[in-house]
Formats: C-alpha cells, structure tokens, sequence
C-alpha cells in the first residue's frame, strides 16, 4: 500500500484555525451579521490566541487568515506595534493619525 502521510493539525491549534476560519466568513460576509454574534466569534477567538504559543503554526493560521491576524495584531499592539503590517502601512496610518489629530486639535 503506498499511502502518502497526512499532516495532522496539532490539537493546539483546531479550535484557533477552527474560529478564524469563521470569522473570516463573519467578514467577507455579503449580508448583515449580528453584532452579538460576531462579538462572540472576535471574544472566543482572542481567548484561544493569548493561549497559543507563537510558533510556526500560529503563524500559518495567521498568514491564512488576514482577519485573525489583525486581531492578533491588535491584540498585542501594547507589545509590539503593528507586528505584522508591512512597514509602510505602519507608517502610512501613524501619519493618517497625526494628521487627524492635528486637524481635531485645529476645531
């Protein structure tokens, strides 16, 4: 029998992928989605990432899932900024900030 071996997702990370996945569903989703509900899916998901240990695998659940990823990005902006936006967005958006608050302390 010549079966080819399946790579098995760690324990660690289903229910993690399991929650991203949806959310990334909540996101793209083309109709209405009820506050509670994507509440829920945002609170659980946070709960399972402050859980998992910032290895390979969280970085492939991340890497596939943009909006977990800037959840997780949000999450530990207090730690480490915008850890995973390219420099440039990081930049563009400090800018877009102090403009703003330029323009808001000018009223």
């Amino acid at each position: 029998m010549n079966a080819t071996p399946s790579k098995a997702l760690p324990q660690h990370l289903s229910v993690a992928l399991t929650l991203a996945h949806v959310l990334e569903q909540l996101e793209r989703s083309p109709g209405p989605v009820g506050a509670d509900q994507y509440r829920s899916v945002v609170q659980h998901l946070s709960d399972e990432l402050a859980k998992l240990p910032v290895d390979a695998g969280l970085q492939a659940v991340l890497e596939t899932h943009p909006a977990a990823a800037e959840l997780y990005e949000n999450l530990n902006y207090r730690h480490a900024g915008l850890c995973r936006s390219p420099l440039e967005w990081s930049l563009s958006a400090e800018l877009k900030a102090k403009e703003a608050i330029a323009r808001a302390a000018r009223r």
